[in-house]
């Protein structure tokens, strides 16, 4: 039977962490603020920003909220961002996706400064990842990196398994992953023996968008087991991308949706807030 990663409880400890390091920065004279902009009103986006808002005042850290209309358009939206990227009590600059289709998220993502961009996602952010560093790192592989430190997962020299490749979670993931010495293997919707490379796995990540995709047959007995995904059926029950009643009692550790990876996104947000404050 599998010991639980508990993200709720680790998220609580990095958030503590952070509201005595935004303390100390107010007594030496160090304001922060987060500015959220939301285009448009999609209920899982709204869950998102309330969320990021709590966070804010929990840590100490001042919010901006920027609750536009669908219907603006991606001029009037660069216009939002360029006037906060001038404005210094700004620290950091977070856009909610996704946005509506008759905006680019891709010139969205690269109009906001890399000074400010504490999601993690622009060019220059991703560029000082691979090839080691400073900068902001995407909040979901960040965090995932967080609860398998603080639950003593030995990451050095194991083989990880990550599924997926998105920008967000997969690519950021495999250069973290190898960053703490794992070998590590990306795979994808176009891997062969997709299966037999999962059961390679001492650490398996999990980030393919496809709910309950990965079952007791994919793990390795003994595995860590990160499960990405978040999915709502119709009755309101969350699973994840992983069968977790097949692979928790094959895993030797695993994470649960929810209470898993979404609270430590969340965590680790608040980090690169308080990492801009400090810069």
């Amino acid at each position: 039977m599998a010991q639980l990663i508990d993200g709720k409880k680790i998220s609580a400890q990095i958030k503590e962490e952070l509201k005595e390091q935004t303390a100390q920065l107010k007594e030496a004279g160090i304001e922060g603020t987060l500015a959220v902009i939301q285009v448009g009103d999609d209920a899982a986006s709204s869950v998102y920003v309330r969320n990021k808002k709590k966070a804010c005042e929990y840590i100490g850290i001042h919010s901006k909220s920027y609750e536009l209309p669908s219907e603006t358009t991606q001029k009037e939206l660069l216009k939002l961002i360029e006037d906060l990227n001038a404005d210094d009590s700004v620290n950091g600059i977070l856009v909610q996706l996704p946005v509506p289709a008759h905006i680019d998220e891709k010139t969205i993502i690269n109009a906001i400064s890399p000074d400010k961009d504490v999601d993690g996602f622009h060019p220059e952010s991703v560029g000082s990842l691979t090839i080691g560093q400073p900068g902001f790192v995407s909040c979901t592989p960040a965090g995932i990196i967080e609860l398998l430190k603080r639950s003593n997962v030995e990451m050095d020299g194991k083989n990880c398994v990550i599924v997926g490749r998105s920008n967000i979670v997969g690519k950021p993931m495999a250069l973290l992953m190898l960053r703490e010495n794992a070998t590590v293997t990306v795979t994808h919707s176009h891997t062969k023996h997709l299966k037999e490379i999962c059961r390679n796995a001492d650490i398996l990540i999990v980030a393919i968008g496809k709910k309950e995709f990965i079952t007791g047959e994919y793990i390795k007995p003994g595995a860590v087991v990160i499960d990405v995904g978040i999915h709502r059926d119709e009755n309101n029950k969350l699973s994840g991308d992983v069968k977790y009643e097949e692979a928790e009692p094959i895993a030797s550790m695993i994470t649960p949706v929810p209470g898993g990876v979404g609270p430590m996104t969340i965590a680790m947000l608040m980090h690169n807030c308080v990492e801009a404050m400090t810069r």
